[in-house]
């Protein structure tokens, strides 16, 4: 899954999307609930480091595989919603599997 800029991204979509459900729905509630705002500190900073490298990423798989700046808006959406990751990651997994048989046959 790591081996091709498009696994990459993947592979950080995931991890992301986690960062943002455990946020959302772990520290946000121990924060307000049970007044534990270190939750929100240390979750928040690990979501918003992955949601660099998955900028970083997306903009070197638009470079890679000539994504329209609509194909890589919908990417970058995705990972503004919750669960919206791993939506779109069964697209882009069909994607980098057809890639990969292209390169291969």
């Amino acid at each position: 899954m790591n081996t091709t800029p498009l696994g990459r991204l993947r592979r950080v979509g995931i991890l992301e999307g986690i960062s943002f459900v455990l946020l959302l729905f772990v520290a946000m509630p121990l924060k307000y609930l049970a007044d534990m705002p270190m939750a929100v500190s240390v979750v928040g900073m690990a979501h918003g480091v992955l949601f660099i490298v998955l900028c970083y990423f997306l903009m070197e798989v638009r470079s890679e595989y000539r994504w329209s700046l609509i194909k890589a808006g919908k990417v970058l959406l995705a990972a503004l919603l919750p669960f919206g990751p791993f939506v779109i990651d069964r697209r882009l997994k069909e994607e980098d599997e057809a890639t990969r048989q292209d390169h291969q046959g």
